[in-house]
């Protein structure tokens, strides 16, 4: 089983405040509030979004890098994914 299954409630209840945020946005330029209200908005969607991002890296290394179930293949194609993700996050 992924460690997204098992905490699944958890990341789309994470999810959906990011939602909620993404709206907040929406919804501030629809109404064409200043670029001060839009920006601090933009800068808490984006900090939703790293925070779950950092969860979910968090937990892939812990399940498919660092557990001591793995064998070292297995702990290679963890690390590979892994850095193919964070080369793509940090682009």
């Amino acid at each position: 089983m992924s460690h997204t299954t098992k905490e699944k409630a958890k990341l789309l209840a994470r999810v959906k405040r990011i939602r909620g945020q993404l709206e907040a946005v929406e919804r501030a330029l629809d109404a064409e509030q200043g670029c001060s209200e839009v920006l601090q908005l933009l800068a808490g969607a984006r900090g939703a979004m790293n925070g779950l991002m950092a969860e979910v890296i968090e937990d892939h290394l812990l399940e498919h890098v660092a557990s001591s179930a793995l064998d070292e293949a297995e702990r290679a194609e963890g690390a590979k994914e892994l850095i193919g993700v964070v080369r793509t996050y940090l682009k």
